[in-house]
């Protein structure tokens, strides 16, 4: 069978089973298995596979309609342009969330401190920690998260594109890790924000197959957002940010929530839909 037959047959396997841009992600998945950039298989359409690579291939569209994620089954993730492990132990890196991390790097290379400190909370794969550490590299960095094996799986990741030593790890709820007296200049997060009862009518791929822990926002969607605002105000320094990301429909109430503890707004930033996603706020007066 060639390259043309297979990708055919996939699609239509993958498209009887829901699965979106069907010809895209059978396509990324034979390039996993021949270890080929994906557009050299337009160039091989005629290239007949042997049974090894076909049997690969047949298990991982098999997969895929059963709605396990690609990036779980190809292993990794592009975040910034970094390639990121994932697996059922951290949520899939969103490409929004590469907006708030853009934004994070540029506001600590204009930052005044020789050495500006770094904050990521629900630090998860570690995407944000290490995109932040790569793109400001004067930057000290700190990352947080509730889960081991997020955490472990984080310093891998870290160890592969980052100096290890160049971002702290702590295990631990939140802040509540962190030694007392530090402070930091920026704090980054993108904590869980589905509303607890909403979990149960997300994509497979997400409400199947990311952990609970990371997805599960409270009854509202908003604890994270309460907890943040309620104690991450004594640990920004003077002239310090905070950026969070957040779920459609949620600007309103955590602009609220930020008002009320006497946060200063900056500015609520849209992904590329067009939809409110990133909220940027300072202590008072900062």
């Amino acid at each position: 069978m060639t390259i043309l037959e297979v990708i055919q047959r996939s699609v239509d396997y993958l498209g009887k089973h829901g699965v979106d841009s069907p010809r895209l992600q059978v396509e990324l998945l034979l390039a996993h298995v021949l270890r080929l950039p994906r557009m050299r298989l337009y160039l091989e359409f005629e290239r007949v596979l042997v049974e090894s690579e076909l049997a690969a291939l047949r298990e991982l569209v098999k997969r895929r309609g059963h709605r396990e994620p690609l990036q779980h089954l190809v292993g990794s993730v592009s975040f910034c342009g970094f390639e990121l492990t994932v697996n059922r132990h951290v949520l899939v890196p969103r490409p929004e969330t590469e907006l708030l991390a853009e934004r994070a790097w540029h506001f600590l290379a204009s930052a005044t401190p020789p050495t500006p400190v770094a904050l990521d909370l629900c630090t998860g794969s570690g995407c944000l920690a290490i995109a932040i550490a790569m793109k400001c590299p004067r930057a000290a960095v700190h990352a947080a998260d509730l889960s081991l094996e997020a955490l472990t799986l984080a310093r891998t990741n870290a160890e592969r594109h980052a100096e290890p030593a160049r971002i702290t790890f702590h295990e631990g709820d939140l802040f509540a890790p962190l030694p007392a007296d530090l402070r930091f200049d920026l704090i980054v997060s993108n904590p869980p924000y589905i509303p607890a009862g909403e979990i149960a009518t997300l994509e497979p791929e997400v409400r199947d197959w990311d952990p609970r822990v990371a997805l599960d926002g409270g009854a509202d969607g908003l604890v994270f957002y309460r907890r943040i605002a309620g104690e991450g105000a004594a640990r920004l320094r003077p002239g310090g940010r905070l950026m969070a990301e957040f779920g459609d429909g949620q600007a309103e109430a955590i602009r609220e929530i930020f008002s009320a503890t006497g946060w200063q707004m900056r500015e609520i930033l849209s992904d590329l839909n067009g939809k409110p996603r990133i909220i940027i706020a300072s202590t008072a007066g900062s």
